[in-house]
């Protein structure tokens, strides 16, 4: 099968091999219908879990603050890990009511701003790069944003063909196309033809496509193809950010296009994207999900960030 297009359904996922997808599934859909005031008290609780539970997980987060927010005392910092554990586990209750709850669970306890900075672009023909950030509340902001515009996404294949299917088909139900990350010439054309395409270039994916860019100074391996891609589309680039409340509501920022981008400087213009992610992430830091290794690539002759002291 080509590894640019869909999942697609196969009667071998009847089979033993996917019963305890299937079972993880069938818990996913009922978190999805529990009301939101319990579902994410349990996600607060699966925090806990975490916290406790996922070292490896736990120690990336814990490098990662340490080296965003050295300005934090020991506590403090203890007190954010704790908090963007939280975070994480309300995040899976937050994917299972945004892909398979009722939409009346996320209509009332949401606000949306800068949708106008999206229509203006469209109306001058031009295709919307919507530049985002792995918050843990993506996929509640997918499902907010598809109330108010038609967006294509990006995604990665899982590597279970039977979850795969399922998080694309239930995506494609309320979004627009769905892309393969690495399909840059549909990203592309799909810009061209006018769209709007959620793109978040905050992971590290290695130093063949990237430059050594600043993030919370530190230096960072950062894609370059956000800069190529909106050139090659012709579109506006468009931060875009999302946060819960303490009262479990939903805040959509969608920022005004970003001018003079791109500048044809890689390093300039992967600095200019990182401090808009930095700005965002400022604004509720326990939000981001920091147990990804977002410091894995090093400058030559640099040590790994993430290797453990030897006891």
């Amino acid at each position: 099968m080509d590894k640019r297009s869909p999942p697609e359904f196969r009667t071998s996922f009847y089979g033993p091999r996917y019963w305890p997808t299937w079972l993880g599934l069938g818990f996913f859909h009922i978190l999805g219908a529990l009301p939101m005031s319990i579902s994410l008290a349990f996600g607060r609780l699966l925090g806990d879990v975490f916290f406790y539970v996922a070292g490896s997980r736990k120690h990336i987060a814990k490098v990662n603050i340490a080296q965003c927010f050295p300005q934090l005392s020991a506590e403090e910092q203890h007190t954010l890990l704790r908090k963007v554990m939280h975070s994480t586990g309300k995040s899976v209750v937050e994917t299972s009511v945004a892909l398979w709850g009722p939409e009346r669970q996320l209509k009332q306890r949401y606000t949306i701003r800068g949708l106008e900075h999206i229509e203006a672009a469209q109306a001058r023909g031009q295709g919307v790069l919507l530049v985002g950030c792995h918050f843990t509340t993506l996929d509640a902001a997918a499902r907010i944003l598809a109330f108010h515009i038609k967006y294509d996404m990006l995604y990665r294949k899982d590597p279970n063909p039977l979850l795969a299917y399922k998080l694309i088909s239930a995506r494609e139900r309320f979004a627009g196309n769905a892309i393969v990350r690495n399909d840059t010439r549909q990203l592309i054309k799909n810009l061209r033809q006018g769209n709007v395409v959620w793109y978040a270039p905050d992971q590290d994916f290695g130093a063949k496509y990237s430059v050594f860019a600043p993030f919370f100074g530190v230096q960072a391996a950062t894609v370059v193809g956000t800069a190529r891609i909106a050139e090659l589309g012709k579109a506006a680039v468009i931060p875009f950010a999302h946060y819960r409340d303490e009262n479990n509501h939903y805040h959509l920022v969608i920022e005004p296009p970003l001018e003079g981008y791109p500048s044809g400087d890689d390093v300039a213009d992967a600095t200019r994207i990182n401090h808009c992610i930095e700005t965002a992430i400022a604004k509720q830091p326990d939000q981001y999900l920091w147990v990804h290794r977002r410091f894995k690539t090093r400058p030559v002759g640099e040590a790994s960030l993430y290797a453990k002291p030897k006891s």
